[in-house]
């Protein structure tokens, strides 16, 4: 089943847990020095926030899959929409040491970067 994703860069750490916390009704499924998420199932998201020295704001979004077929079904719909997008297949991110490994399969994948459009195996 899909999840969304969303990642949002924070000034504070702290206040921000406590604010999402209280807003969701639920503490943090994962917690670190600079980073905190949570698995919901309503809404269904994975929803992240960072204290990485960002500017403070939407990060990035995406569409997180349970499996290769709605990774592709995902792609699918993507390039009939006419999107730019990449996959990150196995991507379990987001420590700095995961979101390098990641990067590392989107490239042994050959996924879609705006770099990489109208290359055989790309998106758009």
């Amino acid at each position: 089943m899909k999840r969304l994703h969303v990642h949002v860069a924070v000034a504070d750490l702290g206040k921000s847990v406590q604010f999402y916390s209280t807003l969701f009704g639920a503490g943090p499924t994962v917690e670190k020095g600079d980073y905190a998420k949570w698995m919901l199932e309503d809404p269904r998201v994975n929803f992240a926030i960072s204290q990485r020295g960002q500017v403070p704001g939407l990060s990035h979004l995406g569409i997180q899959a349970e499996g290769t077929a709605e990774l592709e079904e995902i792609g699918q719909r993507l390039m009939a929409a006419e999107a730019v997008a990449y996959a990150e297949q196995d991507a379990g991110c987001c420590t700095p040491e995961q979101a390098a490994e990641a990067a590392k399969s989107v490239a042994a994948a050959g996924c879609c970067k705006p770099d990489d459009a109208g290359k055989p195996g790309c998106c758009a």
